[in-house]
């Protein structure tokens, strides 16, 4: 038989010294309805952080969504399955999060013009193709960039 965990002494210090424990016991104390006890200060730090968290993820996987449409798009000669793996990858990592929290499309929607942007200079990097090769503003609609199906410049606009 397990004994059951224990609160050490100090939460806000905890908080500092070792995160995980911390967590542990913020959650103990949560559950038991020990809330006097609770370091309110950081979980309420943590809870508003991972807001950020979810929507630095729907970002990032924008981002490098946005970066291999536009190789995809501009260097047909280069068009590869791995290519098509990480478009798809991606996809469904935004499809799972806005599954997960609804709220974050409009995130998602806002960001696209920056998420762009980011994409189009690391795309002229990668590929080696002057910036002005990429459209200053995004090719492609909001629509077609989270769709499994859509490739830009495809005569029918599936998969092959």
């Amino acid at each position: 038989m397990t004994s059951s965990p224990t609160v050490p002494d100090g939460l806000a210090e905890l908080y500092e010294q070792d995160f995980c424990l911390w967590a542990e016991a913020t959650a103990l104390l949560l559950k038991d309805g020990r809330f006097s006890a609770l370091d309110l200060a950081h979980l309420i730090e943590e809870i508003e952080d991972m807001s950020g968290s979810q929507k630095r993820a729907v970002f990032s996987n924008l981002r490098v969504l946005l970066l291999h449409l536009l190789k995809y798009k501009y260097q047909a000669d280069k068009r590869s399955q791995s290519w098509l793996s990480t478009i798809v990858e991606h996809r469904l990592r935004i499809e799972d999060d806005l599954d997960a929290s609804p709220s974050l499309k409009a995130y998602l929607r806002g960001n696209v013009p920056k998420a762009y942007q980011k994409a189009r200079k690391q795309a002229a990097i990668e590929t080696g193709l002057p910036m002005d090769t990429f459209p200053k503003q995004c090719p492609f609609t909001q629509a077609d960039v989270v769709n499994l199906d859509w490739l830009p410049d495809c005569s029918d606009g599936q998969f092959d």
